[in-house]
């Protein structure tokens, strides 16, 4: 699948889905990259080393420094897709070097959350292993 490209690099892992944006700013502990905003449907799931899928972020521009804090700390997710970037998101990404694409077709939303993929954010291009 082709979507755009955000922020360069390739990465593999299992899926997480989120229907819901996020927010990294109190959302996400940069400690351990456990979600831990109240109500939130990933609410007590680790984002390490995992493919995260969501539709957009949420919140402060701080969310940026948290995404880079969760590299430092080695729990940040291995690659990221939105459904449309925006800057907090994508500015946390590249300085954190975080492979990250968005604008996927819609039978990206059809893969089942587990499944393991690839994203390569040199090329937007996501397949499933």
């Amino acid at each position: 699948m082709h979507g755009r490209s955000i922020s360069r690099g390739i990465a593999s892992g299992d899926l997480l889905v989120s229907p819901e944006p996020i927010s990294f700013l109190s959302g996400v502990n940069p400690k351990t990259g456990t979600v831990v905003e109240r109500g939130h449907p990933l609410e007590g799931q680790s984002i390490a080393g995992r493919v995260l899928a969501f539709p957009y972020g949420k919140g402060s521009t701080v969310g940026s420094y948290v995404i880079y804090a969760l590299k430092q700390n080695g729990c940040a997710p291995a690659a990221i897709v939105n459904t449309e970037a925006e800057p907090i998101i994508a500015v946390g990404a590249i300085i954190a070097g975080i492979p990250m694409v968005d604008r996927l077709p819609p039978e990206f939303c059809r893969l089942t959350p587990g499944t393991r993929v690839t994203v390569n954010g040199d090329t937007g291009e996501v397949s499933s292993d």
